[in-house]
């Protein structure tokens, strides 16, 4: 019966090897051109360097989003370096692409990679496009090239493929010192044409970060102005706004400044609402459900019933810096950034909420991607994407909308517009 028994138990280890598969992007500090990747696979850290182990080379200066394409290719924006960093799914490089500076947030339609910039111009195939406002570059997977362009809103931030459309959020971030005030819209663009079908008015300032997409619905932060005007969570309803409807989003009170997508369709969120007045945060550890929230106008649809012991985990955490669920297991995982200077921390959980282990990474670990089981394939885009589911002051900040005063001694701040070095 024990030899029985413990052949079960090696057949279930064998079973789920291989079956938690994370690349995390450390952001590393801005201009130490430390940007690093992290490989943890099955309950451990492999590397903490993994993209330099594999390339013999430096993934680069601050990465900041990183998205699967296909089956043999992921794309990572490096923002300070200015590329696109192209990668097969074991650590391999293939390609970069040079002509996005400023780049930001990433979508795809398994096709193109379309990538959100603050710059104010591109080079394309035709030439040198420029821009008074912020724009959307979409890049051909085949050449690495971008083929298209279109101009959207100033300091565009996260950004999603839905339909054949792509939806922008925009920040308008760098309102201190240039000459426009925050932004408070979110831009449709058709991606076939990559014409600027219109734009909707949240009432909602500086939609900052990336956003999480659940199907139809989208789940956008707002972190405010730091000081008068609060933190808020837009809840975006795309087939509303495409059918042309003036209750496509919903406004919450809470933040959700490191959101994620859960099994079931839900929004994770993990909201850090700073005061210039008090110099303080305050944290909001959320489930939204954006359907019901879309329903009740925003009645319902928002609670704490975050699994196990999760919200007692999460609270505990120095500075949340990320969350994630991965889509095809159902592992939970954050990050907690520290004092921002130094090593950070990667947290696990499993589906029921159970906490797995705390795991050393490196610095400002943010972005999250799951690869395939091994022996499954990817997904594909629309399976991801809803999951199987139906439907006054300076004003400065860095690249993750942190204020400059909680920031490390060492970064990128972004103040009237200005990059201004800290030392």
């Amino acid at each position: 019966m024990k030899k029985l028994i413990l052949l079960l138990i090696c057949s279930i280890a064998a079973t789920m090897r291989g079956q938690e598969r994370i690349i995390l992007l450390n952001e590393g500090n801005w201009q130490a051109d430390n940007g690093k990747i992290t490989y943890f696979e099955d309950g451990e850290v492999v590397s903490n360097q993994w993209f330099r182990d594999v390339n013999k080379r430096k993934l680069g200066d601050t990465p900041n989003d990183i998205i699967q394409i296909n089956d043999s290719l992921i794309a990572i924006t490096v923002n300070w370096s200015n590329i696109i960093q192209f990668i097969s799914p074991d650590g391999k490089r293939v390609a970069e692409t040079e002509d996005v500076p400023n780049n930001r947030k990433l979508a795809t339609d398994g096709r193109y990679v379309y990538v959100s910039s603050y710059g104010h111009e591109c080079g394309t195939i035709h030439g040198f496009d420029t821009f008074t406002r912020g724009y959307v570059a979409k890049i051909d997977i085949q050449t690495f090239e971008v083929v298209a362009t279109c101009e959207v809103g100033y300091e565009p931030e996260g950004i999603a493929y839905y339909k054949g459309y792509l939806f922008v959020a925009n920040t308008g971030g760098y309102s201190f010192q240039e000459d426009h005030d925050y932004e408070t819209t979110v831009s449709i663009i058709n991606a076939e044409t990559m014409q600027l079908e219109k734009n909707i008015d949240t009432g909602q300032i500086n939609l900052y970060g990336k956003l999480s997409q659940s199907g139809r619905y989208l789940c956008i932060n707002s972190p405010g102005d730091y000081y008068d005007v609060p933190a808020a969570t837009v809840i975006f309803d795309c087939d509303k706004a495409l059918d042309g409807g003036d209750d496509c989003f919903v406004v919450l009170e809470y933040a959700s400044t490191y959101s994620c997508t859960m099994l079931d369709g839900n929004f994770l969120a993990i909201g850090a609402r700073f005061s210039y007045y008090t110099n303080e945060y305050q944290f909001n550890y959320v489930v939204i459900d954006p359907r019901e929230v879309m329903l009740t106008e925003g009645g319902g649809g928002v609670n704490e019933s975050l699994p196990g012991t999760m919200l007692d985990d999460l609270k505990a955490i120095g500075m949340p810096y990320g969350v994630y669920v991965n889509p095809y297991t159902g592992y939970i995982y954050a990050t907690d950034a520290g004092s921002f200077a130094a090593a950070g921390a990667l947290m696990q959980w499993s589906p029921e909420g159970v906490f797995l282990g705390r795991h050393k990474v490196y610095i400002n670990p943010a972005h999250f991607l799951a690869l395939p089981p091994h022996g499954a394939d990817f997904t594909g885009i629309e399976q991801t994407a809803d999951r199987g589911k139906p439907a006054k002051a300076d004003g400065r900040f860095d690249l993750q909308g942190r204020p400059a005063g909680m920031t490390p001694a060492r970064g990128i701040y972004i103040h009237s517009g200005k990059k201004i070095y800290k030392h």
